[in-house]
């Protein structure tokens, strides 16, 4: 963690500020040096207050930052899970990561930490200086501070996956204060903030979507409904209270979407996932923001190592590509697994848009922006400004689906929605009534496995589940023992947690106590 509120802030600041006005050449020298401004002395006007909301949404952006040479720091959430392998081997965190030999000095590990913790901090100071600005309309302030809330909420619900027990910091610090080296709260504390921020944010007035990409209705119903799913399985073991919050929270959002299939649907193809025309749109809830002129999209370590497939030609990533068991277990017919149509592709064309090429091995096609690429006979625009999904409309029908059904049995309204991912990916679901509760709760979560891959929810799956999706057998196995296809190595009890990074526990002794096995 880093106790420095307004590290990274300047630039996203300093965007809200507008000078106005005659200013002659001594009051421009008698100016005060941007680089002095304090939480003390910006938080005076309602721009400021947008100003400082940009900084929270600038740091999501952490995920993408990198972590050494062909890696990045979304890679944690992937490379753990055994459904991708790496063809540099040039990383040795990354490396690591793959072997589940991961340890408290795992550049990815701290880089997450720090990021989180970022994005708290500054939400913490929004949430902090934002409600005595005056003037300010009412709406506008209460808006701003339940986007604050969901940013904040879901940086801790990310945290409290990984490492379990985390400091609880709900309010600005600085060296002096009481709580600057702060011990760990319980689960149980840290899911209790999360469901009041989330609520709070629920009530802020939002829109049920926002095109800008700005926290919306649908996002926070949605996050709620997959943190209520999470607290019902491990560790919390919550059970049938929160499976039914689960599922009454993402019904919302199913409502709404059925009475407003214009405004939340599922894309009718594939491409749509990865394209810019639809970003923050229909299916994309919510999704981290990406733009060239202030960062590009990250997500290029899916590319294969040295072939051809933008206009770059040949380049050196390949660091997250697909295992084989895991592309060879999608059923036959799968759309998904199709070239190019679905999320993944075994063929382009030279350079982007030249002569086609066989890769010869399937790759990830679900972050491929063609539009910066290139695609047949048309060249790339060289701006990869794709934006990062985080909630789609598929998610919210998987979890409704496996929370439904967790309440006794499944219901038609569970089977449709499980029905309508299948029927997309063309492939044929059995009858309602050849399902049991237990085969109908399998085949939800192969669908997550499926349809989900490669956006950085597996590893929670896997955590909360207890649960691995074995691609040889088509079935579950437990998590601990589970060997993973990637690098043949067994899960432990210890994976289920991350250590705490070496620094932070070096930095603050009230950290105390390692995480088991590290």
């Amino acid at each position: 963690m880093r106790h420095t509120y307004l590290k990274h802030l300047g630039r996203a600041l300093l965007c809200g500020i507008v000078l106005t006005g005659p200013m002659g050449c001594t009051d421009f020298l008698d100016e005060q040096a941007p680089s002095n401004l304090t939480p003390d002395n910006f938080y005076t006007i309602p721009d400021h207050a947008e100003a400082a909301l940009a900084a929270v949404y600038a740091d999501l952006r952490f995920m993408g930052g990198g972590a050494g040479i062909f890696s990045s720091n979304w890679q944690l959430l992937e490379a753990m899970t055994g459904t991708s392998t790496t063809e540099t081997a040039q990383n040795s965190d990354l490396n690591n990561l793959y072997s589940l030999s991961l340890d408290a000095n795992t550049i990815h590990v701290t880089n997450y930490w720090n990021g989180l913790y970022r994005v708290i901090a500054n939400a913490n100071q929004v949430l902090d200086k934002v409600p005595s600005i005056t003037p300010m309309p009412e709406a506008q302030k209460t808006k701003i501070l339940g986007e604050a809330r969901f940013l904040r909420a879901s940086a801790y619900f990310t945290a409290v996956r990984l490492w379990g027990d985390v400091p609880l910091i709900t309010a600005p610090q600085s060296a002096s204060s009481e709580n600057f080296l702060p011990s760990r709260a319980s689960k149980e504390d840290v899911y209790k903030l999360i469901v009041e921020d989330l609520t709070a944010a629920e009530n802020a007035g939002l829109a049920w979507m926002d095109v800008t990409g700005r926290v919306n209705k649908a996002a926070v119903k949605a996050q709620l409904a997959e943190v209520y799913l999470t607290m019902a399985g491990f560790p919390l073991n919550k059970g049938a209270s929160h499976y039914k919050l689960a599922a009454d929270k993402a019904l919302e959002v199913i409502t709404y979407a059925n009475a407003n299939p214009a405004v939340i649907n599922l894309f009718t193809n594939y491409y749509d996932v990865h394209s810019e025309t639809t970003e923050n749109r229909l299916e994309h809830i919510f999704m981290i923001q990406y733009n060239t002129l202030v960062a590009g999209n990250p997500m290029d370590n899916f590319y294969p190592n040295f072939k051809p497939v933008t206009f770059n030609g040949p380049g050196g990533t390949g660091s997250s590509v697909p295992t084989t068991t895991f592309y060879n277990s999608y059923e036959k017919g799968d759309l998904r697994a199709k070239n190019q149509e679905g999320y993944f592709y075994t063929s382009y064309f030279t350079n982007g848009s030249g002569a086609p090429f066989d890769l010869g091995a399937p790759y990830v096609f679900k972050h491929f922006n063609q539009t910066s690429a290139g695609k047949a006979g048309v060249a790339g625009t060289r701006q990869n400004n794709l934006n990062v999904p985080q909630i789609r409309y598929a998610q919210v029908l998987l979890t409704y689906a496996e929370a439904q059904n967790e309440l006794g049995a499944p219901t038609q309204a569970a089977y449709d929605a499980l029905k309508r991912i299948r029927d997309r990916a063309t492939l044929t679901t059995p009858a309602l009534g050849t399902f049991s509760q237990a085969s109908f709760r399998e085949a939800v979560w192969r669908e997550r496995w499926h349809e989900l891959a490669y956006e950085q929810i597996t590893w929670f799956d896997m955590v909360r589940l207890r649960k691995v999706y074995n691609e040889k057998t088509n079935g579950f196995d437990s998590f601990v023992g589970h060997i993973n296809p990637s690098s043949n190595q067994a899960l432990q009890e210890k994976h289920l947690l991350l250590p705490l990074p070496r620094q932070e526990m070096l930095n603050n002794p009230n950290l105390k106590t390692q995480n088991p096995g590290y």
